[in-house]
């Protein structure tokens, strides 16, 4: 497909579908050419070799590049699953990976990527495209925001603990925890979570059976006066799938790595937790589907946390560095937040979710319809599916 685009060239920009044997060289180029993060950290991600390794997991993907005469200089990626939204079966589309190359920004190019991918949502019946950025991302939520139409939607925080390698932390002796069958996890996630969240996804049997999720566990109190409050959480094994690596990062730090380096063996025999070196590559385990019920459930919560620490901090060559869960950060998340461990250097409360209506426009007489979802959505907790980290 040929777009028209701002820059002036001769060449026109041409949309078309990701080849892997003709595109991986280029695009591990592209990846290196785009930096995550703002004026004072960068992320880099290390596809592990796969540029699909995003959109692999879930019932339905694309990838779309955009070339200009013989370069790729842009790309976007999509996929494609149901879940319950405002107690409605709907189809969502998730847009991630907008790539540009820095000398072909401000062009048009990332506006029709986006809008192709849109296009091939619809052509597969789904009801809201959506996507996540940073709330300082002026670029971004210009484009999608400014431009496509997009109404911002969430603003969850993504909270981030580190990991010591061979250090377990000691559980509570008051608080039992178990493993649940798939089967066991899937009808406890329909019956409490479903009906309390958005973005349920009618797939999570599929999701819990996928060979990255690693299990699901329940917190209890021994203790039988205390049985209503619990717990649960599922793990991703995200290191599987790709790595990050941090660029930039602010002064403060660089020192305090560089501090952790040379004092850690002292901090883990005082039991004390070390920055974990994130300027090479490291995977992290992404916890989803946390919730909790009960007067007492906060402590249940950090018991489980602690205990997929041990997890990591077991895990085969120390590849997993840090435990990462994401969760609502208006109102409804508080809790959570309070409750998981986090570190707040390593934590953020800037990711900004944004949604659109797409087919179902055509079925409203006016939006006045999806405004009233909408807003009585926000009334619910949120559910993050691991494929889309």
């Amino acid at each position: 497909m040929v777009g028209q685009w701002g820059k002036e060239d001769d060449e026109n920009v041409v949309i078309r579908c990701y080849n892997d044997l003709r595109d991986i060289i280029q695009m591990e180029w592209v990846e290196k050419s785009c930096e995550i993060g703002n004026d004072q950290t960068f992320l880099f991600t290390d596809t592990l070799g796969d540029p699909l390794c995003r959109i692999r997991n879930t019932p339905l993907s694309t990838m779309l590049v955009a070339d200009v005469g013989t370069k790729l200089v842009g790309c976007i990626q999509g996929s494609v699953k149901p879940v319950k939204f405002h107690d409605k079966s709907v189809n969502v589309g998730y847009v991630l990976g907008l790539r540009v190359v820095p000398p072909y920004r401000r062009c048009g190019i990332g506006s029709i990527l986006v809008q192709n991918l849109e296009e091939w949502f619809v052509s597969h019946n789904v009801d809201y495209a959506y996507m996540a950025t940073q709330k300082d991302n002026d670029a971004s939520l210009g484009l999608f925001v400014g431009t496509l139409g997009y109404t911002v939607f969430r603003n969850p925080a993504i909270l981030v603990n580190p990991v010591n390698p061979g250090r377990n932390l000691k559980l509570p002796s008051d608080i039992g925890i178990r493993k649940l069958k798939v089967e066991e996890a899937a009808s406890w996630y329909r019956t409490h979570v479903a009906p309390t969240t958005d973005f349920f996804p009618d797939d999570i049997d599929q999701i819990l059976r996928n060979k990255l999720s690693m299990g699901t566990w329940v917190a209890y109190y021994n203790n039988n006066d205390k049985i209503d409050s619990w717990a649960i959480l599922s793990v991703w094994n995200s290191s599987k799938v790709f790595k990050l690596r941090i660029g930039k990062a602010p002064l403060s730090y660089l020192l305090l790595t560089k501090v952790c380096n040379l004092v850690g063996r002292f901090l883990m025999l005082l039991g004390l937790t070390a920055l974990p070196d994130l300027f090479n590559t490291f995977g992290f385990y992404f916890l989803y589907g946390v919730h909790a019920e009960g007067p007492l459930c906060g402590n249940l919560v950090r018991a489980l946390c602690d205990h997929v620490n041990n997890m990591a901090a077991s895990d085969d060559g120390g590849a997993c560095k840090v435990v990462v869960v994401e969760v609502d950060g208006e109102s409804n998340g508080g809790d959570l937040i309070r409750c998981v461990p986090h570190w707040k250097m390593l934590s953020c409360d800037d990711d900004t979710w944004c949604i659109k209506p797409l087919k179902c426009e055509e079925k409203m007489s006016d939006l006045g319809e999806f405004d009233d979802m909408f807003w009585k959505s926000k009334s619910g907790t949120l559910f993050v599916d691991p494929r889309d980290v």
